[in-house]
């Protein structure tokens, strides 16, 4: 049996925790923010990153290095990790590197099981249209180095034929696709052909933004495809060992899309811009990421560039995108009160027609510090940079999302 307290230490117990609590309190309303670059500007190509937190605190990041994109036989995917409390990150270790083929955007997760999974995808002909989703698994993932991989493998997907949906959807926009510009209705007609053409519909797939997990257990990998400029959601009801293709959200230039549930298990796609509306795009599911509802427009600009969101533990939604509809000067995050409907608070992390600051990830710890890292291309070479900050430093910002 535990010792049972004296009354001296029930007196002070007493008096101390509400100061405790308030001084929680305090910290807690206090702004944080904090910023490094991961590693200092590299020559090479470095670019889209994932990251997560470990059980142990430390941060583990991911992103793709090389002499190029997806052209370039050379590019591998690369790590690096910062301890608890530390101020500098580790150097860079190889974490995937596909002989011969380009290995590309990344994303990193720990599952309900505390594994740690990486997704990237490898580029077969060094042409987006050729890509596929691949998969790494570790369970031995907290010390130095790379995480040790036990296992890997490929997402094959099959999605159900979409041609006759795609081609009544195109129907439907072919004035508006046709008023936009030569250079989008020459990609209509072009979809046009395409449609039938099966291994097109299986190929191309790859992952940009972090998995979510929902409440009823099922893993949604949100995919998306340059050859059809539109996205697709990687389902999986079994922990990730088996996956399956949902039907894809067509919506002629929605891309790497961000998914975040709602408190009614409603799922909602945030997307990047690959057309030309000049906004992020959006779309919601009802039955868990197997079919998607019409493609949209939300009243936020985006200027052909990746985006990421986040359910915060508190219930804020957040979004962190390019905040522009030109250039990739200026990054911002926002946070919207009503699950997605509006974003009224709105911090800028970057503002700079110098440089280029995009295709952010965004993850939350235990002790409800948001971690943020993204890609930044300066004159000097091309790095990845890391932030910390706290709903307070957000909401402390500089107005409304979309102004």
């Amino acid at each position: 049996m535990p010792p049972i307290p004296c009354r001296r230490t029930l007196f002070v117990a007493a008096v101390l925790a509400p100061a405790l609590v308030a001084t929680a309190v305090a910290a807690a309303e206090t702004p944080l923010h904090r910023a490094e670059l991961v590693f200092p500007p590299d020559p090479r190509h470095n670019h889209a990153p994932g990251i997560v937190e470990c059980p142990d605190g430390q941060l583990l990041v991911s992103w793709y290095r090389g002499s190029g994109e997806r052209k370039a036989d050379d590019v591998a995917v690369y790590g690096a990790r910062l301890a608890p409390g530390g101020a500098a990150w580790s150097d860079p270790f190889l974490m995937v590197d596909t002989p011969g083929f380009p290995d590309c955007n990344t994303c990193l997760s720990i599952d309900r099981h505390g594994v740690l999974w990486l997704f990237w995808p490898v580029i077969v002909d060094n042409r987006w249209e050729s890509a596929v989703t691949h998969a790494r698994r570790s369970r031995d993932y907290l010390g130095a180095g790379s995480p040790v991989w036990e296992w890997q493998q490929a997402l094959w997907l099959a999605p159900a034929d979409f041609a006759p949906r795609g081609r009544a959807l195109l129907a439907e926009r072919r004035a508006e696709l046709d008023a936009a510009s030569p250079g989008l209705r020459r990609a209509a007609e072009e979809w046009d052909k395409r449609l039938d053409d099966r291994l097109l519909q299986r190929l191309g797939w790859q992952p940009r933004c972090k998995p979510t997990t929902l409440s009823t257990g099922r893993i949604v990998l949100p995919l998306y495809s340059d050859t059809w400029s539109s996205a697709l959601m990687a389902l999986s009801d079994d922990d990730g060992a088996t996956w399956r293709a949902g039907a894809p959200a067509i919506g002629f230039g929605n891309i790497q899309p961000a998914v975040v549930e709602r408190r009614d298990g409603t799922l909602v796609a945030f997307m990047r811009e690959n057309g030309p509306l000049e906004r992020i795009r959006t779309a919601e599911s009802a039955d868990g990421g197997e079919t998607w509802g019409p493609v949209g427009v939300a009243d936020l600009p985006n200027p052909g560039s990746g985006l990421d969101a986040l359910r915060l533990a508190g219930g804020r939604w957040l979004l962190v995108f390019n905040d522009a509809t030109e250039g990739r000067g200026s990054l911002a995050v926002a946070l919207s009160d009503d699950e997605g409907k509006t974003w009224p608070h709105l911090r800028h992390l970057e503002r700079d027609p110098a440089g280029s600051f995009h295709y952010p990830a965004v993850t939350q710890g235990r002790d409800g510090t948001i971690h943020l890292v993204y890609s930044v291309f300066l004159p000097a070479g091309k790095t990845m940079k890391h932030v910390a900050c706290n709903e307070e430093w957000i909401l402390a910002g500089d107005g409304p999302a979309g102004d």
